[in-house]
């Protein structure tokens, strides 16, 4: 069950952040995002707020955790083997590495580090993926396309990097590890130390002595061809136009197979009228990036609807832009107060009584159903 949590209190994107070395998110966002990786020493000490081995051990057994268990054997080489994970090779054995993802999904102290990152717009922001290693133990050197902060729980991690490349890639294996990588700078972190990397930078991370737990927070970096063709998918769903291909004009033909081009410019033309519909594409954007993952389902929530204060459950997606919210791929049209509210709930994953009680009748009826549902728990925030 995911239990509620208080609703998140967003800091000034002006104000000073130990976790960013003193750098405000502001300056952060303004001259390192997207632009370089960097190192912040003793950035979160949040072991005692995160799964213990055990924990991750056994959230890795589960069939809706997704987990990844990779060994690099001095006779077979790499593999890969993909959850549920029911054994793992012994703590003493070097070169190993389970990878549980989505633990904000499962765990309050997970869901509540990913709040600490919300300086990024929450629809880039994705999800907290856990690895513990053996002596020696990592992935290989690879890419990956998103934004990552590496923040070192337990152990020391050796990361080694280099900037973005045309990288070849090792063929034959299960895993994407570069061939030949040669890192231009190479960083040990310790517990509370905290790597940020942007997209497609090289990178090896090697557990140095063992008892290594990393906790990766990741960002989703839309690809532009997967972001149109699941947009244009979902705006057919938001779209109607009842106009007719007329061909009156037509002439017998001796080519029937041939495609018609008037056929073809009336085809490119529904298109261009749908994508001029900016409703359909709102829709269809804040649905997809709300959709919760295929392993993701809620639960009935344990509490009554007593419209008392609210927090979204820790597995609820939440956004809105000027006309709609989006909740868990659904878009509501909201208006006035409604919207003004429905936006703060967004914003702060809770909204307080009084706020609720403002709101419209509809509006209270549509929470009832979404508190059914289980993506929002009632609570007192205080």
């Amino acid at each position: 069950m995911s239990s509620p949590l208080n609703a998140a209190v967003l800091p000034s994107t002006d104000s000073p952040l130990d976790m960013l070395g003193g750098m405000s998110a502001a300056a952060f966002m303004q001259t390192v995002w997207q632009r370089q990786p960097m190192v912040f020493r003793q950035a979160l000490h949040v072991a005692d707020r995160l799964p213990s081995r055990r924990d991750l051990f056994a959230l890795a057994k589960r069939e809706d955790v997704e987990s990844r268990l990779v060994r690099d054997d001095a006779r077979k080489g790499w593999s890969l083997q993909r959850g549920p994970i029911e054994r793992t090779p012994t703590l003493a054995t070097p070169k190993w590495t389970l990878l549980v993802q989505g633990v904000d999904l499962h765990h309050d102290g997970a869901h509540a580090l990913m709040q600490r990152f919300r300086f990024v717009p929450d629809a880039r922001l994705d999800d907290i993926m856990i690895s513990w290693a053996s002596e020696g133990g990592g992935v290989g050197p690879h890419t990956d396309r998103y934004d990552v902060f590496l923040l070192q729980v337990h152990g020391t991690r050796r990361w080694s990097i280099a900037p973005p490349s045309d990288y070849p890639m090792v063929p034959g294996l299960p895993l994407r590890i570069i061939d030949g990588f040669k890192p231009t700078q190479t960083f040990e972190l310790g517990p509370g130390d905290m790597l940020y990397l942007p997209p497609m930078w090289a990178h090896d991370g090697v557990a140095v002595g063992g008892d290594c737990m990393t906790c990766s927070v990741g960002f989703t970096v839309p690809q532009a061809d997967d972001l149109a063709r699941e947009l244009v998918l979902r705006m057919g769903e938001h779209w109607d136009d009842d106009a007719l291909y007329a061909d009156a004009d037509q002439a017998a033909t001796r080519t029937p197979a041939r495609v018609p081009a008037e056929l073809q410019a009336f085809a490119r033309q529904s298109v261009a009228r749908m994508m001029r519909e900016p409703g359909a594409l709102a829709c269809a954007m804040g649905e997809w990036l709300t959709e919760p993952k295929a392993s993701v389902w809620f639960e009935p929530s344990p509490s009554d609807w007593a419209q008392g204060d609210v927090v979204l459950d820790r597995k609820t997606k939440m956004l809105y832009d000027a006309q709609h919210v989006f909740i868990n791929g659904e878009a509501f049209q909201a208006r006035g107060r409604d919207a003004r509210c429905l936006q703060a709930m967004a914003n702060a994953r809770g909204l307080s009584r009084a706020a609720l009680l403002s709101m419209s009748n509809d509006a209270r009826a549509v929470l009832a159903q979404w508190h059914e549902l289980g993506w929002i728990h009632t609570t007192f925030l205080g």
